[in-house]
């Protein structure tokens, strides 16, 4: 069999092609650079053996205009020029289609638009844009894949469309979006045609828009992405980076020193610790590329196809450590720290925390979890950081994410040990009024069902936030450390006390004063005096899981919020000394 492909391959690009024939029919090939006389490449599959599935040969042979096909696609699959192939191991990346296997175990289940561009005079393959769909972790998947070595995975006219028509795709049938981005953004001197036009590339922000709250969208970014390439990662609800490859900016280094002055690293200007310090634009940062895939794996498990759907289960597992050991890894003193995440895995099955935007306003911890095998998300302040005091960038995760939960399906455990809202004048800078009140609307409209515990301290409006008693959760749950009040002891007793403990003279006389006051408050703001005013619905002294079969009430949603404005919970029940959590969706 002789076959043609484009003038311009080279000797190895002819040598794989070849070899790729060879073993598909079974027979001698001869592959021709268009114009030459001579073979570039030949290979031989005569002698190999047929697989026991195939079926028996019938009398028409593999013809030369099916090899000349399969030649055409074995180029294109190649991607493009050597020369680019060859750099992509020194930046700790794949070839967009070995990226592809990795992701994709068992293949594609189609790709759309492989032959855009195959007839240009500059050949570029596929148009640089890889899209359509999948099966990854057993779940069907919409897709799109930049690929790096035709023109730095930059953006024209047919891959526009395509990009387009994988969204559409998804908009229809409802099937999760996976953008595997690697790319320099739109091309400059070929804009004609994609950039301002209605079905251009700004279209891909509207089916952004369209496609958020109703089908999980999650961004993985293999390069430097920037101007229009940098808007997706953002308008996806869930985005992944890899550390020392990543970036994404408004603009390069380059336009940024000629339009500012300023002389920056691209890191330095977007890479993944910008992001996922800073911005909060990063939701994971990934070690490499295997790990990135990892990632993406474990998100999509507590995420539904669509937010018609309920999420997933799994196996029911105990918490990796003893929930017994609650009360007595709280400290008894408001104001001395502990990690919150160990109490966590204390709650929650084994092995099932998945934190989310761990990096970015750490005075909260927002993450998915299992209870008894079904999936919740979690909303905690975090004592080990600056008391877990509510800054502006935690205010906004915690919205954002709450956001998110709601749109999926996914309900909502809130576990409050705060001081309150941050105060002073750098904060009201930052928008603190502003971001707390994106966590107080995105709490008080939320459709899912909400559960609030109060772990420890619940000063100030920081309880409106956590999902307090008015805020409509199933139920709010005490441990016996709780305290609910407008202010902590300390700070109420100099706002109300101050001129009355000013006129004692005696030192000694003051600090007893002081004391008996502080004592007389916190009565007043202990969890027991809360419970007796049927302020929070029961007390427990430590807390723990059992199993119960019952679906108890149901809470209907009645509206999808988006998930990111950049944009069942667990119930309880006291038996004895533990809390018992049920999911309210069906089972």
């Amino acid at each position: 069999m002789k076959v043609t492909i484009a003038k311009g391959a080279s000797e190895e690009e002819a040598a794989a092609i070849a070899e790729a024939l060879a073993q598909n029919f079974r027979n001698e090939v001869e592959v021709y650079v268009r114009g030459a006389e001579e073979p570039a490449a030949t290979a031989d599959g005569s002698d190999l053996p047929k697989p026991e599935s195939e079926p028996e040969a019938d009398d028409f042979g593999p013809t030369e205009r099916e090899g000349e096909l399969w030649a055409e696609i074995e180029e294109i699959e190649l991607g493009g020029p050597e020369k680019y192939k060859q750099r992509l191991p020194d930046q700790g990346k794949l070839f967009v289609r070995d990226r592809m296997d990795l992701w994709f175990d068992d293949g594609l289940l189609f790709e759309d638009g492989k032959f855009a561009q195959f007839d240009a005079d500059d050949q570029l393959p596929a148009d640089g844009l890889i899209t359509g769909a999948a099966e990854f972790e057993g779940r069907e998947v919409h897709f799109m894949a930049n690929d790096f070595t035709v023109k730095a995975g930059s953006m024209a006219r047919h891959g526009v469309e395509k990009f387009l028509r994988m969204q559409q795709r998804a908009l229809k049938s409802g099937k999760p979006v996976l953008y595997l981005m690697d790319s320099s953004g739109g091309r400059i001197d070929q804009q004609t045609g994609f950039f301002a036009n209605r079905e251009g590339i700004g279209k891909y922000y509207y089916n952004h828009s369209m496609l958020s709250g109703r089908v999980p969208q999650i961004c993985v970014l293999y390069g430097p992405c920037i101007a229009g390439a940098a808007y997706t990662p953002v308008f996806a609800d869930f985005t992944i980076m890899v550390e020392k490859m990543s970036a994404m900016a408004i603009a390069s280094p380059r336009m940024v020193q000629m339009v500012t002055g300023e002389d920056i690293s691209m890191q330095d200007l977007g890479g993944p610790e910008v992001h996922a310090k800073d911005t909060g634009s990063a939701d994971l940062v990934a070690r490499d590329e295997e790990h990135a895939r990892e990632l993406g794996a474990k998100l999509i498990s507590y995420l539904p196809d669509n937010a018609d759907e309920k999420p997933p289960r799994a196996e029911p597992k105990p918490p990796a450590k003893s929930p017994e050991g609650i009360d007595g890894m709280i400290p008894r003193e408001p104001n001395r720290g502990y990690d919150m995440v160990e109490l966590i895995e204390r709650l929650v099955d084994a092995d099932s925390f998945f934190e989310l935007q761990a990096e970015y306003g750490k005075e909260i911890v927002t993450g998915f979890a299992r209870l008894d095998g079904r999936p919740v998300g979690i909303i905690a302040n975090q004592p080990a950081h600056r008391a877990g005091a509510i800054f502006p960038k935690a205010a906004e995760k915690a919205a954002e994410f709450v956001w998110k939960c709601d749109a999926f399906d996914v309900p909502l455990l809130y576990l409050c040990d705060t001081p309150g809202f941050m105060a002073g004048s750098q904060v009201e800078k930052e928008g603190i009024l502003e971001q707390g009140k994106k966590m107080i609307y995105a709490t008080s409209s939320a459709t899912v069902p909400k559960q609030s515990v109060v772990i420890r301290k619940a000063y100030g409006a920081g309880i409106y936030a956590m999902s307090g008693p008015a805020y409509d959760p199933e139920s709010v749950i005490g441990l016996p450390t709780g305290e609910i009040g407008i202010m902590g002891p300390e700070a109420a007793i100099n706002a109300v006390y101050r001129n009355h403990l000013d006129a004692i003279d005696d030192p000694e006389e003051r600090a007893k004063r002081t004391e008996e006051l502080r004592e007389e408050y916190r009565h007043d703001i202990d969890i027991h005096r809360m419970a007796s005013e049927v302020v929070v619905d029961e007390i427990v002294p430590r807390v723990r899981f059992a199993r119960n079969s019952s679906t108890g009430s149901t809470s209907t949603k009645t509206s999808k919020r988006t998930c990111r404005a950049r944009s069942t919970a667990p119930s309880s029940k006291l038996q004895t000394d533990c809390i018992v959590f049920r999911t309210l969706c069906p089972s």
